[in-house]
């Protein structure tokens, strides 16, 4: 294989020039493995430095078994779009059968290829047979979402010698792509993707919810047309019963097309088929935001898409500015203040951008210190407030205007101890909150329609234990579960959110019963769709001690927790359970809560050993108020 650089970190000339002739003659002897025997290992792909390209080198003449074997598994690091090089390490038959973009399976180390003993008393040219095999980590499919996975990994791959003459190929390959976990990162970049929630509009605008679905793409081999074609292709399996898509069935890039990149003026041209060819303005101006919102990925500098049609008729065009008007859109949306409770139990408020520390009492009974509180939760609108009482019984939903009066708690808990009752609130964006009421007796997950209906009780997958707690995507599609397991431990979950709370024309989703509390206990038999979480999967499977969370992009969270073995950390975890590359956090001793928005330009938050502290960019953690507990942005 040979390696060029291209950006990235430069290696020292020595390094440069050994790894370019030892991929120059690899199959020529670089790397040497016996033929016969017991199992024997193949080297494993060398590391390469994130910054290069990698390109495979074809099979030499007469090269021997052992030879296609390890070329094959260097050519499946390569930078080739289409795995051709690969592909002349197979038989013919075999090349033309094999799907590499079907699968990719990631290993903690590059794979071991060990030769299988050939059988005593053999028929002339019985082949070779290989054992691939290492630790699993991750794999991606066809959809190119990305998994979690662990155990011993096994595949056998057979090669046979033509009679004639006498060349060795494999016909009977790996299925997919196998990789070692550093040539993955090098070779691959995760990034977002964008569809429409199917249960969610934004609240007051009642404009589309963008959600994001994040996949992995080749990140060397044209990143941007690739990830047009994945936009286009529809969303994640584990995504799509929850999101649409304003592209046509069908839908798909004018053949021929590759290469896509902005103009000079940042202006993206995106020839379709004709299946796109009819939409109407406002469709396809949606088609333009999906586009828009995906390639600011690969793309920041992108200010708008040109759509064009068969015969290159212009279908819509749109600019970035316009697009945060056709939708709504979680990271483009920056808070007014951070909240927080201060030693007096008044909820306070403090500009979210500046380096100021002086807040003020919200307007209303939150920020009178009528009552105690111990969690609370600000709609995204910033105009109503939550709050869950000291002992954790009672949830109470009030506006953030001068006067108005504690109203009566929309539901109360039955748990006995403080532990055992409400969770911290959290808003999604169509104004729905969410509570989570731990009662062993009678466990739930709860919505409130706008924050003032009467609750509904949401189904619930089978988890691994009781949820300790709960923070609703603003999308209103997903939803991160810190659920307790065995031995003490504590997991994040996401889950997918089907269905949704329908209200009835007097407001009353007829789902709740009065306690005689003065308080709603959540439970009846009312006709309203309630909502299920399905499909809960890890997002941090490397943590086993969650202690908080909160969401910090669209498709990302902010976690403080513990490895096993390891010591307390703050990290970011992407919500299919890949490692984010990047530094985390700066460290920060005995933080209890965190709190973080979408908009990755507003300072992370933290309650701490120090009070409230916040984190801006570039910066040191920075005391805020001593006093204060219970951090949060709007959400």
């Amino acid at each position: 294989m040979v390696a060029d650089r291209e950006g990235g970190a430069r290696r020292t000339p020595g390094r440069a020039v050994t790894y370019a002739v030892c991929g120059a003659v690899l199959l020529g002897g670089c790397a040497s493995m016996p033929d016969s025997g017991d199992l024997r290992n193949v080297e494993s792909t060398p590391r390469q430095d994130t910054g290069v390209r990698v390109f495979a080198v074809p099979p030499a003449e007469g090269a021997s078994a052992n030879e296609i074997m390890q070329g094959f598994l260097e050519a499946l690091t390569s930078d080739d779009p289409h795995y051709d090089t690969a592909r002349k390490y197979l038989t013919a038959e075999a090349a033309r059968a094999w799907r590499p973009e079907e699968s990719a399976t990631v290993l903690a180390d590059s794979p071991g290829a060990l030769a299988e003993t050939p059988p005593a008393g053999r028929e002339p040219n019985p082949g070779r047979t290989y054992v691939l095999a290492g630790s699993r980590v991750a794999t991606v499919d066809a959809r190119q979402a990305y998994a979690p996975a662990h155990g011993d990994f096994r595949a056998k791959v057979h090669l046979t010698q033509d009679a004639k003459s006498g060349q060795w190929r494999i016909d009977a390959p790996p299925e997919g792509v196998v990789m070692g976990k550093s040539d993955f990162q090098r070779n691959y970049t995760s990034v977002d993707k964008y569809y429409f929630a199917t249960h969610t509009r934004a609240g007051a605008s009642g404009d589309p919810v963008a959600v994001a679905d994040p996949v992995f793409v080749r990140s060397k081999v044209d990143p941007m047309t690739q990830l047009v074609r994945s936009l286009l292709s529809g969303p994640t399996h584990w995504l799509g019963p929850v999101v649409r898509s304003s592209f046509p069935t069908g839908t798909a890039l004018r053949n021929g097309t590759t290469g896509l990149a902005p103009d000079d003026k940042n202006r993206l041209t995106v020839p379709l088929n004709a299946k796109a060819a009819r939409v109407g303005r406002a469709r396809c101006r949606e088609m333009a935001t999906q586009l828009l919102f995906t390639l600011r990925n690969l793309a920041p500098t992108l200010e708008s898409v040109d759509l064009r049609g068969p015969g290159d008729d212009q279908l819509c065009d749109l600019t970035e500015s316009s697009a945060d008007s056709v939708a709504w859109h979680a990271s483009a949306q920056s808070p007014d203040y951070l909240y927080f409770l201060d030693g007096k139990h008044r909820l306070i408020r403090l500009p979210a951008a500046g380096a100021g520390t002086g807040g003020t009492p919200v307007p209303g009974a939150f920020g009178e210190g009528v009552r105690q509180f111990r969690s609370v939760a600000v709609s995204r609108d910033e105009r109503t407030a939550a709050g869950v009482g000291a002992d954790g019984k009672s949830l109470y939903v009030n506006p953030l205007t001068a006067d108005a009066p504690l109203e009566q708690p929309v539901l109360t808990s039955q748990g006995a101890t403080e532990d055992t009752r409400l969770t911290r609130p959290g808003w999604d964006a169509r104004g729905d909150l969410w509570v989570a009421d731990l009662n062993p007796a009678r466990p739930r997950l709860y919505v409130v329609p706008r924050g003032t209906g009467k609750p509904v009780a949401v189904t619930l997958p089978e988890l691994p234990g009781p949820i300790r707690d709960v923070r609703v995507a603003a999308d209103g599609a997903r939803v991160a579960l810190v659920v307790a397991v065995e031995g003490g431990k504590q997991s994040l979950l996401i889950g997918r959110i089907e269905g949704g709370v329908s209200v009835s024309a007097d407001g009353d989703d007829g789902t709740g019963k009065n306690d005689g509390t003065g308080g709603n206990d959540g439970s009846g038999d009312g006709s309203a769709e309630a909502p299920a979480v399905v499909a809960a999967r890890p997002a941090a499977p490397d943590m086993e001690l969650v202690t908080a969370m909160s969401w910090a992009g669209d498709s990302r969270l902010v976690v403080v927790g513990r490895e096993q073995g390891g010591v307390h950390q703050m990290r970011y975890v992407q919500v299919d359970g890949s490692v984010l590359e990047g530094p985390a956090p700066a460290a920060l001793s005995r933080v209890k809560a965190i709190a973080s928005t979408e908009d990755d330009r507003v300072p992370l938050v933290a309650c701490s050993e120090d009070g409230i502290v916040r984190l801006p960019s570039g910066a040191q953690w920075q005391k805020v108020d001593k006093d204060g507990t219970a951090p949060v942005y709007p959400g």
